[in-house]
Parts: structure tokens; C-alpha cells; sequence
């Protein structure tokens, strides 16, 4: 990819759409998928006054009376704001902190060099009005600020600049300098020590230059600071860092950004972005392509992903959720002193800390379990610094909120982007030592775009759910009062999991499946007798036959005539995807259900109790996620062979996230299902251990199925099912997780907003939610 340093002002604040509009989508989407395809070609990245001015104080090596960076001092002459100020345009009112820094920096440097006294009297000028937000806790500190702020004021009077303030005002901040580096050079954290080096031009004669320059990287800079480097090269006349100055600036033209390069966590933040929104399928070939290259640099190693805790868990989580081969190695070795210390996150940048949160859930091999004990203490932490956060900044608390209400494991596609979408912040803002902003990191486009598919593929569901309602009643299925009515929370499941507008036929397929489980479900529960139970095995097995004569009672003539409908409507369907048939292969999954519920219903009847092995092989099975899961799966696009659909890879996939469902079924529904006298793993467990230990163990082994489940899933290499397909054995177990999250979802009520939210209400945005910083 080409690499581009494009400078940006922060844009005004984003007016968001007050009213959900699907009209014109086509064209709409089309323009904002255009504009969205040109970032993944360049970096856009705002300028930063207190770097460019720190480079702009570098003395020539041929004379100490001269400037080596003369474009710089020549940018900060030109770009001054209308205020006095030197800083992002259309600034947040809580970053005046940010803007005394830059423009005092500024001002010094042209000091320096002798120039621009109108620029330095207005500049002073907007120091003095603003110097009370410097003790103002309400305001957002740059990192460093209470320590490079009352350095930058004691070199202003060492340059003759006299800034008017009350002298006991600059004692107070001077103490508080004094005693924040005192406390930073009384630790033994290697955070600390990062920190320092990261501030070093507001430390100034303090320094020890040996163990700053430890942490000089291969492109000679110190943390990717234009600033810190300028400082040190000034200081140290160090090659290296001259070579970095200098190719920011042949890149970059006249100024320089807060932070240089940052392209992998730009590239990495805009795929995570639109994977959240629900809109990464508009760019697939784009973002394959970014992994592919994030992914050449993980195995080289490169500084800029090992060296930054956000960059390096995002990265692990985006490549191996992508199938890619990542070690959590690099995760494990970082301490949680040095998230909460090291440059980027000293100011407890709770940001980082979720990223490193979010990577800790994705554990899929057996001997992670140092990612797991960190996934349980940064859990803990993040619970601890929430309502800090929330007042930082509201949207990053309610993401954090959101994360540990709800596991990844938990999350389906539609109701998570949803949430996304609501929880979005538009605004590309970041503070570092100074502010700065990337479209590529937060963007009003991706919000748009995101709402209008959101609200496009929402109508598309809703009009399917009517499909589905009205082939319920064409089939007389709403005519068996002992079966559940629920359509909408089978299509719920559809829908929320293969959200696509081209995947209507899967959807149809998983919903109508769905319903006709729930209806055999409690036809064999408790709607048939026994010879009813076997007429309509025997009507599936000769499949050929005269309902009038050969059903035994009405609800079997029901029951066999809609399953014969459906599955042969199904298998037409399948064949022009397939372009094979597949109809005998869907009956032999729902043959398998009936055999497997008939067995349960012997056990019950004669008063059995199987061994767990015995239990297991049979549960399974008749969980019923077969019949729902994989006839969906002739339609998600790539061809399936019979050499597939028998392969041992094929029916792992399927036995790991069945036995995830019927065991999170039998925990949550095991006291119900004792009253009624019915099996459950928990009770049959329970005569070597006691109900809590049962459940407990359930739970773990629930987890360790989960992760083999997962680890199948996203392995490449040697499987031979296509990952389009097994991500729909993984999104099956998202929705046992969410269902059986609390209770046997099939008998909540909590979940009625949940399907309401996918289903019936659009999203709706007003300026309210407009996004800050």
C-alpha cells in the first residue's frame, strides 16, 4: 500500500441522521463506499503545532542562530488561528490544556529564532486568557502536561518572555511538576521510565540520556514522537534521529503530525471499525488486503505493532478472528503497570486497556491459559476504572459497559452492530502529548453508511419475517395448540446471525427450520403418544405417501405435510446453489432429530437412565440445531460436496456447537426439567457431585468445547470446509450463548427488546448523540 501523510483540520461537529431513511440507499451507499475505499489508500493525519514547533526549534548545525527546519518556523508563521491560539481547528472545549501547550511551544520557538512578534504578542496574549484551564480538572490533560507546561514557562523567561500570572499560580504548578517527577523517578516500573523518555523535552536538564535513548526505535525515533526526537537530536546530534526528522518531513511537507508513522493502527482501526458497523462485507478485498499486510509485519516483527498494547491487541485479535496464525505470546508478556504507564495510555487511557481486554477473549488453544488469567485481571481492572471512564468520555464507558455485560462468544452480528452503531463516536479525536485526528480511525462516514445499511437490511428482514408468518399459518402449524408459537425469535436468530441481503434463503431456511423444531420439540414433549411419534418417523422414512390414509391422527398429517413441504421447497432451492440435490441429505438430518427425540421419550416413558457418555451421544443430536444449521448452509455461496457434508471436519463442527447448546439448555432449564421428571446433564451428574459443583463443571467443559469450536473454525490450514460455512456453526453457538444466557431463552421475556431492536425499530440518531472527545 502506498503510505501518505494527509493533513486534516478536526471537522466540525456531525450532524447525525434524525430519521431513518432507506430511499435512494443505492446511490447513497454507493457514494459513501467510494469515499470510505479511497482511506484504505492513504493515512490521513492532522498536523500538530507542539510537534512541528519542537522541530522547528532544532539550531542548524552550521549555526546555532539558525533554525535546521526553516519550513517549520515558516509554517507556524502562517498557520496561527484566529484566536492567538496554535492548535486543531474547531477544538473541543475541553482541550484547552492541549491548545496552551501548542501554542506556548509555538511560541517559543519563534522566539528562538527571532521572528514573528505579532504572532508572539497574540500567542502570549491567548496563554495569559486561558491560563486558569491549566489547573482545571475538568479539562483533558495532554499526557505530560502537568510536567512540559511549567517547563515551557520557565523557558519562556529564559528567553525574556514575560507571561503575566499570579506567582503563586506558577509555584503551584511547579510543585505539582516537581512532585509527579519525583514519584516517576522513585518507581522501578519500566512504564514510568517509558513515560519519562516520552516527555523528555518538558523534563530538560534531569535527564539520563543513556536510558532514554533505549528506547530510540529502527526508525530512529523515540516512540514515533516527532517531538521527543527533536529534543533528543537537538541534544544529542544522534544520526538516527536527524534521519527520522528529516523523513517525517519529506513526507509529511512543512509540519509535522503528533505521531509518525501510525498506519498499521490507522489501516487496523478502520477494518475493526467497519467490521463493527456491520458494513465490512462492502469491503472485503480492502481489508484483505490490509490483514495480508498487517499479517507480513507481524512475522517481521515490526516495532509498530510490539511496541504500542493497543496496536498489538488489535492486531492479535483482528488477524486470528480472521484466520490468521498469531501467537498471544506477545500479549501475555505485558504487565499491567506498563499498559497503565507506558506512553499512549499513562493517562489511563481506558481504550487500550478494552483492546487488550477484547484480544484476551479470543483464546482457542489449550495452553493459553496465561491469556486467560489476563483476560480475568484486566476484566477486574476495567470494572474498577468504568465510572472514571464514563465521565471522560461517555462513549468509551458505555463501551466498556457493553464489553463485559456481553462476552464476544454472546455477540450476534446484526444486535452488535447495532450497538456499535449507538455507542459510535465520529469524532477522530485522540490525545497523545498533544491532539490529534485520522479519518482512517473515526470517521462520520462509516457512521452513515452503517445506519443506512442497518436500516436497509432491517426492512428486507422484515418483510421475510412476514413470509415466514404467513407460511406458519399456510401450514396450519398455528393450529397445534400444544407447540410454541415462535416465528419471531427463530427469525430473530436468522436474521441477527446472516444479516446480508443476498443470504434471504439461508435466513428463510434457518427460520422455517427453527419453527418446525420447536413444533416436533413439543410434539414429542408433550403433544403425541408414542404411535404418533412413530407414524411420523415411518412418513419421513417412506417419505412417498398418502397422508389421508397413512397419518394417524391430525397433528401428525400437520406436522409431516409441512416438514415435507419445507424441506422439498428448501432442497429446489438448494439445488440452484448447489447445482446438485441435496433434499435427501436434509431429510437424513431431520431423521436423525426424530430417532434421537424418540430416544429421550423411551428413557423418559420406561424410566431409563442412560450412562452421561449414552446421554451425550444422543443429546447432542437432539438439541436440534441440525435441522436449523446446516440445510442453512447450502445457501451461504461456496459449493458443498457429499464428500464435505460426511467429512469428520463437517461433523465436529456440528457436535461441538450442539453439545455447547444442549449443555447451556440443561444448565439453565435443569430445575424445570427435574420438576417435570425429563433427563438434564446436570441431574445425571449429580450422583458424584453435588448441584453447584455439577454446574460448575458443565460450565467449564462448555468452555473448553467452545474453544475447540472456535479453534476449528478459524484453522486454515488442512480443513477442507469453507470458513463461510463453519462461521455458521460459530454464529449458532453466539446464539445459544445469548439465549441461554440467563434462562432457557425460549421462555424469556427479556429478550422480546432484543428482537424488537433487530426486527421492528430503526435505528433513529439525533444530534444528541453527537460524539466528543
Amino acid at each position: 500500500m502506498t503510505k501518505e501523510c494527509v493533513f486534516l483540520s478536526l471537522s466540525s461537529p456531525i450532524r447525525r441522521l434524525s430519521e431513518a431513511k432507506t430511499s435512494n440507499a443505492g446511490a447513497l451507499n454507493s457514494e459513501l463506499k467510494e469515499k470510505i475505499k479511497k482511506l484504505f489508500k492513504k493515512v490521513e493525519l492532522s498536523v500538530s503545532s507542539y510537534d512541528t514547533a519542537w522541530v522547528a526549534m532544532v539550531p542548524s548545525p552550521n549555526s546555532q542562530q539558525d533554525p535546521f527546519f526553516p519550513q517549520c518556523v515558516n509554517w507556524l508563521l502562517e498557520n496561527q488561528l484566529h484566536d492567538g491560539s496554535w492548535s486543531l481547528p474547531h477544538r473541543d472545549p475541553l482541550l484547552v490544556k492541549d491548545a496552551l501547550l501548542s501554542t506556548l511551544a509555538s511560541v517559543l520557538a519563534l522566539r528562538q529564532w527571532s521572528v514573528g512578534e505579532e504572532q508572539i504578542s497574540k500567542g502570549l496574549h491567548f496563554v495569559e486568557s486561558n491560563l486558569a484551564s491549566a489547573d482545571d480538572e475538568k479539562q483533558l490533560s495532554p499526557i505530560g502536561f502537568d510536567i512540559i507546561f511549567p517547563s515551557l514557562i520557565e523557558y519562556a523567561k529564559n528567553l525574556d518572555l514575560n507571561i503575566s500570572m499570579e506567582p503563586l499560580n506558577l509555584d503551584a504548578l511547579i510543585i505539582k511538576r516537581e512532585l509527579e517527577l519525583k514519584s516517576a523517578y522513585g518507581s522501578n516500573s519500566e512504564g514510568q521510565r517509558a513515560y519519562l523518555a516520552y516527555i523528555s523535552e518538558g523534563i530538560g536538564k534531569l535527564l539520563d540520556w543513556e536510558m532514554i535513548m533505549k528506547y530510540q526505535r529502527n526508525n530512529g525515533s523515540l516512540f514515533n514522537s516527532p517531538s521527543a526526537t527533536a529534543f533528543a537530536f537537538t541534544n544529542l546530534k544522534n544520526a538516527d534521529c536527524l534521519k527520522y526528522l528529516t523523513s517525517v518531513l519529506e513526507t509529511c511537507g512543512s509540519a509535522v503530525p503528533a505521531i509518525y508513522p501510525i498506519d498499521i493502527f490507522a489501516r487496523l482501526s478502520m477494518v475493526d471499525n467497519l467490521q463493527r458497523l456491520g458494513i465490512d462485507r462492502h469491503f472485503n478485498e480492502e481489508i484483505r488486503s490490509v490483514l495480508d499486510e498487517t499479517y507480513r509485519f507481524w512475522l517481521q516483527g515490526k516495532e509498530d505493532i510490539f511496541l504500542d498494547a493497543s496496536t498489538c491487541a488489535m492486531a492479535f485479535r483482528v488477524l486470528r478472528l480472521n484466520g490468521y496464525d498469531v501467537s498471544s505470546d506477545p500479549l501475555t508478556q505485558i504487565k499491567e503497570d506498563y499498559i497503565f504507564n507506558y506512553p499512549g495510555v499513562h493517562t489511563k487511557d481506558i481504550g487500550a486497556v478494552l483492546e487488550l481486554y477484547r484480544a484476551s477473549e479470543v483464546t482457542i488453544h489449550p495452553n493459553e491459559s496465561v491469556l486467560e488469567k489476563q483476560n480475568f485481571r484486566i476484566r477486574h481492572l476495567l470494572g474498577q476504572e468504568l465510572s472514571k471512564a464514563d465521565k471522560r468520555n461517555r462513549y468509551i464507558g458505555q463501551e466498556i459497559n457493553e464489553a463485559l455485560k456481553v462476552p464476544f462468544y454472546a455477540t450476534l452480528e446484526r444486535l452488535s452492530s447495532r450497538r456499535a452503531i449507538e455507542l459510535y463516536d465520529s469524532d477522530s479525536t485522540r490525545l497523545l502529548k498533544t491532539s490529534y485526528c485520522s479519518s482512517n480511525i473515526r470517521n462520520k462516514d462509516f457512521l452513515s453508511l452503517a445506519v443506512e445499511d442497518f436500516n436497509m437490511c432491517q426492512s428486507i428482514h422484515r418483510e421475510e419475517l412476514e413470509i415466514i408468518a404467513r407460511w406458519v399459518v399456510e401450514n396450519r402449524l398455528d393450529k397445534l395448540k400444544f407447540a410454541r408459537q415462535k416465528q419471531a425469535y427463530c427469525y430473530f436468530s436468522a436474521a441477527a446471525s446472516l444479516s446480508a441481503p443476498e443470504l434471504s434463503d439461508a435466513r428463510i431456511s434457518w427460520a422455517k427450520n427453527g419453527v418446525l423444531t420447536t413444533v416436533v420439540d413439543d410434539f414429542f414433549d408433550v403433544g403425541g403418544s408414542e404411535e404418533e411419534l412413530l407414524n411420523l418417523i415411518q412418513l419421513i422414512e417412506k417419505w412417498d405417501v398418502n397422508t389421508s390414509v397413512d397419518c394417524c391422527s391430525e397433528p401428525v398429517e400437520i406436522i409431516f405435510s409441512a416438514l415435507k413441504q419445507t424441506i422439498t421447497d428448501i432442497g429446489a432451492k438448494a439445488f440452484v446453489w448447489q447445482g446438485r440435490s441435496v433434499t435427501n441429505h436434509i431429510i437424513e438430518i431431520w431423521l436423525d432429530l426424530l430417532k434421537s427425540m424418540l430416544k429421550e421419550a423411551e428413557w423418559l416413558k420406561y424410566k431409563s437412565v442412560p450412562t452421561m457418555e449414552e446421554y451425550m451421544a444422543n443429546a447432542y443430536v437432539s438439541f436440534a440445531s441440525g435441522p436449523i444449521v446446516l440445510p442453512a448452509l447450502y445457501f451461504i455461496g461456496p459449493k458443498l460436496s457429499e464428500d464435505v457434508t460426511r467429512h469428520s471436519e463437517f461433523h465436529n463442527l456440528y457436535m461441538l456447537m450442539s453439545t455447547c447448546g444442549r449443555l447451556l439448555n440443561d444448565i439453565q432449564g435443569f430445575k424445570r426439567e427435574s420438576a417435570e421428571g425429563k433427563l438434564n446433564a446436570v441431574s445425571l451428574s449429580l450422583g458424584v457431585a453435588n448441584e453447584e459443583e455439577s454446574i460448575n463443571e458443565m460450565k467449564s467443559f462448555v468452555s473448553s468445547k467452545r474453544r475447540e469450536l472456535l479453534k476449528l473454525v478459524l484453522q486454515e490450514k488442512d480443513s477442507i470446509v469453507p470458513r463461510a460455512c463453519k462461521d455458521l456453526f460459530w454464529k449458532m453457538c453466539q446464539v445459544v450463548h445469548l439465549f441461554y444466557a440467563k434462562d432457557d431463552g425460549f421462555t424469556s421475556h427479556e429478550l422480546f427488546s432484543v428482537v424488537k431492536a433487530v426486527l421492528e425499530e430503526p435505528v433513529i440518531l439525533d444530534e444528541s448523540s453527537i460524539g466528543s472527545i
